[in-house]
């Protein structure tokens, strides 16, 4: 497979999605700018942290009408993996193409430490290499990651088995402690914590690589 990371002004995890798909996992990945206009030849997209346009408006909202959005758009809707961390998260969801919003942390502070995440949700194709209920330990960095949602769209998400990582214990105020979620197709998903940052024990953890290599499993292309 080959990955395309996308970059926008104020991007800041760029290298590390790019470092963990391509150099720890083996898998081809490049740059591509948030002003292109196509992803021919790519089999997935990343979408990393930071503070795209610097977080004005709300986290995502401008970086949601970059000219590339529109063939992430067009991915998704082919059946594509499409993943968001943090601040892809966010224009993820800024982009309709993931329910819900991301708020402000309930105590109002921007968090950035190690935190305990489960895998609530490990049938879906960017999990199946963990086990079901396993937990995790990732990396969080964020001062919007309140994840919020009406009433209706939560029992959706709990019927559809959408919710896949929830929170150990609830560090941002988010709704049902949910940390990542999947369209109903199950081929985009986000979430505030970042396992491109867990993939070496020299970071503290190696509990992220699991979830790049369900996506190389599962998304895989099929050589015949």
């Amino acid at each position: 497979m080959k990955f395309a990371v996308i970059v926008f002004p104020g991007s800041n995890c760029d290298l590390d999605l790019l470092w963990a798909i391509k150099d720890v996992m083996g898998a081809e990945a490049e740059y591509v700018r948030h002003d292109a206009t196509s992803l021919a030849g790519f089999d997935g997209v990343l979408l990393p942290g930071g503070f795209s346009y610097g977080d004005y408006l709300r986290c995502g909202a401008i970086a949601r009408f970059s000219n590339i959005m529109s063939e992430v758009v067009r991915f998704a809707e082919e059946g594509k993996p499409v993943f968001g961390t943090c601040n892809g998260f966010q224009i993820l969801t800024e982009a309709g193409l993931l329910p819900g919003v991301l708020k402000r942390n309930e105590s109002l502070s921007f968090i950035c430490k190690p935190v305990p995440v489960e895998v609530v949700n490990n049938q879906t194709k960017f999990t199946t290499e963990y086990d079901e209920n396993e937990q995790l330990t990732l990396p969080i960095a964020h001062g919007e990651g309140n994840y919020y949602c009406d009433e209706e769209t939560l029992k959706e998400l709990e019927a559809n088995n959408q919710i896949v990582f929830k929170y150990k214990e609830n560090v941002n105020g988010s709704l049902e402690r949910i940390a990542g979620i999947t369209n109903k197709a199950g081929n985009v998903l986000g979430m505030m914590p970042h396992p491109e940052r867990a993939m070496e024990e020299l970071l503290g953890s190696t509990d992220g690589k699991k979830f790049f290599a369900s996506i190389l499993k599962n998304f895989g292309k099929v050589t015949v």
